[in-house]
């Protein structure tokens, strides 16, 4: 009988977040324990994990003992402590990114959190994570993507719409949509981001204007995309004041493009020098708000988040202008970004939503689930516990080498069929079975938000990559 192998996220989700400690401690176990079952060899790197001390001179797991003890030393000015969380639709969610989860609530800038239902591993704080921080803010609390958003226009036009049009929206798509590398060529500085007095302040966004007017407009790759589609109003008295009826629609999922991840990466390794946490926490590190830095990187990401909402309304404009049909309706939200705001005691703090929707009481929010699955528009519900916070999205059940693993184009073609969606670009790593259950996502957030109506994709345009 083949024996189970031990992979890198076993080892994380009972503690090994240190990637060369991981590799160490998967080569040591392997080459001692090769006779042991993946049950046993994991409770005992577990025991070796949470008591390193007891560990330095084994015969085999000593160096992994001493290397912990080493990423421990390194914290010892810091005063971690273990803070509760709320879950939301915990069942669904993978151990890692839990265990990801209790090291943020464990830093000592950390005031509250919480955990969206869709969500998975990422670096840093997961996706799908909440952070509530005291004076300080954690660029990859944010995320490399900075102001990657939802946005929504619902036209003047029925749904079938898109059935007696098809042909004519699927080249309106390609003709006003860019993704990944490549940009438009007519673009010109008639966007008022661009007069903004912070590309002029700031050496580091000085250096990025040119690059940042060469990408408005444009979309970035993996889940991003640009789609047609209808929204279905099912009651007389709804939220968007509309006849009952279904209504020909546009949502567009990008971000801050090559100006954000830029900013992002830059403060993330400011702050990694100025705090010196091991590498298992580094992609946590903070910078002060009283610090020259943090108020940089404050007014850098709220710039790139002003720049992503500029790129949608680019792209809506670019489409609203070649379909000819009047806007009835637009609707658009952050979910990766921080906002200064106040807990339910009155506290004051930075709240990092990393893939998670704003969702105080009455705010509007989209959430979408994958190219064949409804997106939501939603009305938030303002529960504290959850920090008035959503899922972003139905969430990752694969990673994206897994996904190319798994899944054929052949299945590819066969969902799409079956949905009867047209799809332009996109690879197999966003498949529609990569993605948890939008259905059983909502289902875990009925406390956090209403649905005011679903949105159900129809002509989809991803980037194709290479």
């Amino acid at each position: 009988m083949k024996k189970e192998k031990l992979r890198g996220k076993d080892l994380v989700a009972i503690g090994y977040q240190d990637t060369a400690i991981r590799s160490l401690a998967m080569l040591l176990v392997g080459k001692g324990y090769k006779h042991t079952s993946k049950k046993e060899k994991l409770e005992l790197l577990q025991q070796v994990a949470q008591q390193p001390k007891d560990y330095t001179q084994h015969t085999v797991l000593g160096p992994v003992a001493i290397k912990l003890l080493d990423e421990q030393a390194k914290v010892e000015n810091y005063a971690f402590s273990d803070k509760p969380f709320t879950i939301y639709g915990a069942n669904g969610i993978d151990e890692s990114a839990k265990e990801q989860m209790k090291q943020a609530m464990s830093l000592p800038i950390t005031a509250d959190g919480a955990l969206m239902p869709d969500a998975h591993y990422g670096y840093g704080l997961p996706i799908g994570g909440v952070l509530a921080t005291k004076d300080a803010i954690i660029p990859y609390g944010v995320g490399v993507d900075i102001g990657c958003r939802m946005c929504l226009s619902i036209f003047d036009a029925q749904g079938s719409y898109i059935k007696d049009n098809t042909s004519q929206l699927k080249r309106i798509i390609q003709d006003n949509s860019r993704f990944g590398k490549t940009t438009f060529d007519d673009n010109k500085r008639n966007d008022a981001i661009f007069d903004r007095s912070e590309f002029k302040e700031i050496g580091l966004l000085r250096s990025l204007i040119d690059k940042a007017y060469q990408q408005i407009g444009s979309s970035g790759g993996g889940n991003h995309f640009v789609e047609f589609g209808w929204v279905e109003i099912k009651e007389a008295n709804n939220d968007l004041n509309l006849p009952i009826g279904n209504y020909l629609a546009l949502l567009s999922h990008s971000g801050s493009r090559g100006l954000g991840a830029k900013i992002a990466n830059t403060y993330t390794n400011i702050a990694m020098k100025k705090r010196n946490l091991p590498k298992s926490t580094a992609h946590l590190s903070w910078l002060h708000m009283n610090e020259q830095e943090g108020q940089e990187y404050w007014i850098a990401m709220n710039l790139a988040g002003d720049y992503a909402s500029a790129c949608h309304h680019h792209i809506h404009r670019r489409i609203q202008k070649a379909l000819g049909i009047k806007q009835l309706h637009q609707i658009e939200n952050h979910h990766n970004f921080a906002w200064k705001e106040q807990l339910a005691d009155g506290s004051a703090v930075f709240v990092h939503r990393k893939g998670a929707t704003p969702a105080h009481k009455g705010a509007w929010g989209i959430i979408p689930g994958s190219m064949t699955a409804p997106a939501f528009i939603v009305r938030g519900l303002g529960n504290p516990q959850s920090i008035n916070s959503a899922s972003h999205g139905a969430g990752r059940a694969f990673s994206r080498r897994k996904a190319k693993e798994s899944f054929t184009k052949k299945m590819l073609r066969e969902v799409l069929k079956s949905n009867q969606v047209e799809l332009i670009g996109a690879r197999l790593d966003e498949a529609p079975f990569a993605y948890k259950d939008i259905h059983t996502v909502m289902q875990a957030q009925q406390e956090l938000v209403d649905i005011v109506a679903p949105f159900y994709p129809k002509i989809v345009r991803m980037d194709s990559g290479k």
